[in-house]
C-alpha cells in the first residue's frame, strides 16, 4: 500500500521510476511484470501492474543478493530510472494491480509447497539411500532404532504434506475457492521441509555437514520456501481469517 515505485501517465505513455527489490530472476528474466503505483498512498486501486521487457531504456537491474540458499535462481533489484512504457503494456486495467496480485498467490503458495515438498523428499531418499550403505558395529545404520525412527517421522511428514498440497492443487484446478487451503499447504509443505532436510543432515552426521553430500543443500534450500510468498506466520493469519469465516 506504500509502495514507493510510482507510475505517471504521459500522454499514451507511463514513465516508471522507482526499485523492485527480491525479485526471482530480476538480472536475467527477459519480460518482467511490474506493479506500480499509479493513485494514492493506501489505496488499494492505486496500483497498476505493467509489462516490461529487458532493455526497454531505463530499466536495469541493480543488487543481486548473496543468498543462503536456491543459488541458481537469482535474487536481484529491478531499477526503472524515467523508464517509459506505452500503454498497451498496462496488464489488465488502471487500479487493478493489487487485485491481481492477490488472485494469484493461492496458486503460488500451492507452487512453493511443491516446491517444498520436493525437497524434503530428495532429503529424505538420500537419507535412507545414505542409512542403508552407511555401517556401524557390523550393522547398516538403518537398523539402529534412533535412525530408523527419524526416517519414519520423515516419512509421514511428508505424506502428510503432499496430501495437503494435491487437495489445494486439486480445488485450484477445478475452479474453486482454495485460499485456506493453499495457505495450509505452503505452511505445512515448507515447515517439515526445513524439519526434514535438518534431519537428513544429522543421519549423515559429520558428511552432512559438507558439501560432498546433497543433504546440506536440501538444508539451505529449505528455509526459503518458509519464507517466500508469505511467511509461515502470514499463512497462519491467512488460514486463521479463513476459518473465521466458516
Amino acid at each position: 500500500m506504500r509502495m514507493q515505485c510510482t507510475a505517471v501517465r504521459d500522454g499514451d505513455h507511463w514513465v516508471l521510476n522507482g526499485t523492485k527489490s527480491w525479485i526471482t530472476h530480476g538480472k536475467s528474466g527477459h519480460v518482467a511484470v511490474v506493479i506500480a503505483r499509479t493513485g494514492e498512498l493506501l489505496d488499494s486501486r492505486g496500483m497498476t501492474a505493467f509489462v516490461v521487457e529487458r532493455g526497454t531504456p531505463g530499466f536495469n537491474a541493480g543488487k543481486k543478493e548473496n543468498k543462503l540458499g536456491m543459488r541458481a535462481s537469482e535474487t536481484a533489484e529491478m531499477i526503472f530510472d524515467n523508464c517509459r512504457i506505452h500503454e498497451s503494456q498496462v496488464l489488465g486495467k488502471e487500479g487493478e494491480g493489487f487485485i491481481q496480485s492477490m488472485k494469484i498467490l493461492d496458486g503460488g503458495r500451492i507452487s512453493i509447497a511443491s516446491l517444498a515438498l520436493g525437497i524434503a523428499k530428495g532429503a529424505y531418499e538420500a537419507s535412507v539411500k545414505y542409512s542403508k550403505e552407511r555401517h556401524q558395529f557390523g550393522q547398516p545404520i538403518s537398523k539402529f532404532q534412533g535412525i530408523s525412527f527419524k526416517l519414519a517421522d520423515m516419512a509421514t511428514k511428508i505424506e502428510a504434506a503432499e496430501l495437503l498440497t494435491r487437495q489445494a492443487g486439486y480445488l485450484k484446478d477445478a475452479g474453486k475457492k482454495c485460499t485456506k487451503e493453499a495457505a495450509m499447504a505452503k505452511y505445512y509443505a515448507s515447515e517439515i521441509s526445513v524439519q526434514v532436510s535438518t534431519d537428513a543432515v544429522q543421519v549423515f552426521g559429520g558428511y552432512g555437514y559438507t558439501k560432498d553430500f546433497p543433504v546440506e543443500k536440501f538444508y539451505r534450500d529449505s528455509k526459503l520456501c518458509t519464507i517466500g510468498e508469505g511467511t509461515s506466520e502470514v499463512q497462519k493469519l491467512v488460514i486463521a481469517r479463513e476459518a473465521f469465516k466458516e
